[in-house]
């Protein structure tokens, strides 16, 4: 039963691993010039809340380094995307909020990668894709609360 289990669990993260990657290069080559994954998803992010974060607070968010999250921070208000301030109240932290002209990349953004996301939907049909959501929400849930 152990190699059963083992086959399964390989079997369920190499198909994991593979749709991550074949998403991630379609998203890619449709995304605005310039603009990587990592920059949408942060801006994504930013203009679904109304409050400033901490560049720890989205690092923790997106699960990598604070170094990982302050390159993509750097890349993303050299673009005019984020507006990076010093909080006012700790010197030692920093606030970032998204800009005017990063919610217009974001919203342009989502104008290219939506028809490429509808169209897988569409071919798996709203019935799989909805009974596959609690599935994949639940796994993401315990891969976050693993070490």
């Amino acid at each position: 039963m152990n190699d059963e289990r083992n086959a399964l669990t390989i079997s369920l993260f190499s198909e994991i691993l593979a749709a991550d990657q074949m998403v991630r290069a379609r998203l890619s080559k449709v995304l605005p010039k310039g603009m990587e994954i990592s920059h949408f998803s942060v801006l994504n992010h930013l203009a679904g809340h109304s409050e400033e974060r901490t560049p720890a607070q989205l690092a923790e968010t997106f699960h990598v380094t604070r170094g990982a999250m302050t390159n993509t921070l750097s890349k993303l208000e050299w673009a005019g995307y984020v507006h990076i301030r010093p909080d006012w109240d700790d010197a030692r932290r920093k606030l970032v909020a998204i800009s005017t002209a990063g919610r217009q990349a974001r919203d342009q953004a989502v104008g290219s990668i939506t028809p490429v996301i509808n169209q897988v939907v569409e071919k798996l049909g709203d019935k799989q894709v909805r009974e596959a959501l609690p599935l994949l929400r639940e796994l993401r849930r315990q891969l976050g609360d693993s070490p």
